[in-house]
């Protein structure tokens, strides 16, 4: 079970760095395309339609899809004066409460979406740039990240509950894909 939960979140991390490389090469064809016609003229103006838009839905996916493996790979910026002041039972009673209360909250920021998304598919919403782009498809990798955040979560949650150290068992994981 645990290495099923590290690949699935390994596999967030990698569709997330995929958004930005994406992102990375959107903008660099349109910058190419914008010189061209700087250069040669307005004869040879090309652009890539909605290439805004774009950037910005995968940029949102983006983040999104990292928040499991950033947290698995204690990334996120957390305050950890006051944790690790607290040492012992209270300390340990502390993560607990902190990590349970951020599962229930992403789990109520999950649910939401997921109602957002249902509102996007049922009225048909779509992005207002040259491509009409169904609102559903940028917003379902919203929700697919908020979950596996959520997942994570309270995957640590019962860690900390049951006394199990955060291991950071990904860098196995990616150990294992760079030997392939």
């Amino acid at each position: 079970m645990r290495k099923a939960l590290d690949r699935i979140y390994l596999a967030a991390g990698a569709l997330s760095a995929i958004c930005i490389l994406t992102i990375c090469a959107l903008v660099t064809m349109q910058v190419i395309f914008n010189l061209i016609t700087k250069l040669l003229g307005t004869q040879f103006a090309y652009t890539i339609p909605s290439y805004a838009d774009f950037a910005g839905f995968l940029l949102a996916a983006a983040s999104f899809l990292a928040l499991a493996y950033t947290l698995k790979h204690d990334g996120h910026i957390r305050v950890t004066l006051f944790r690790d002041f607290l040492k012992g039972q209270l300390g340990r009673a502390v993560e607990i409460f902190t990590l349970g209360l951020c599962a229930v909250a992403a789990a109520y920021m999950t649910y939401a979406m997921i109602g957002h998304l249902h509102e996007s598919i049922s009225y048909g919403d779509v992005s207002t740039g040259i491509i009409p782009v169904p609102l559903w498809l940028p917003q379902s990798t919203l929700v697919l990240g908020l979950a596996l955040f959520t997942l994570a979560l309270v995957d640590d949650t019962i860690c900390a509950l049951l006394g199990i150290e955060r291991a950071d068992h990904l860098d196995d994981i990616e150990e294992e894909h760079h030997d392939v």
